[in-house]
């Protein structure tokens, strides 16, 4: 828990959701926040645990996804002006 707050909430989390393996993947946890730093290790640790994610890949894919993510203040929420659908202009055509 030396990581910070989100691993106190993974190792709290995990046990109560059936995770194996708890010491090798904190073990593991600390080495990669040696490498990546604390605060990213917690950040992902503190997701893991929000989401139940406590397999043996899951850490290392939500550090990737954060590492490819852009920052929260840079992220677009789909909202009228910003949406992920191709439009209807498709259906202008349709009964014509």
């Amino acid at each position: 828990m030396g990581i910070g707050s989100g691993a106190g909430r993974w190792l709290k989390e995990a046990g109560p959701a059936g995770a194996v393996r708890i010491r090798s993947k904190m073990a593991r946890a600390v080495e990669l926040a040696t490498v990546l730093g604390n605060d990213r290790v917690d950040q992902a640790l503190g997701l893991a645990a929000t989401a139940g994610r406590f397999a043996d890949g899951d850490l290392l894919s939500i550090l990737g996804h954060i590492a490819d993510s852009k920052p929260a203040g840079e992220v677009v929420r789909a909202d009228e002006a910003h949406s992920v659908q191709n439009g209807t202009i498709g259906w202008q055509a349709l009964g014509r």
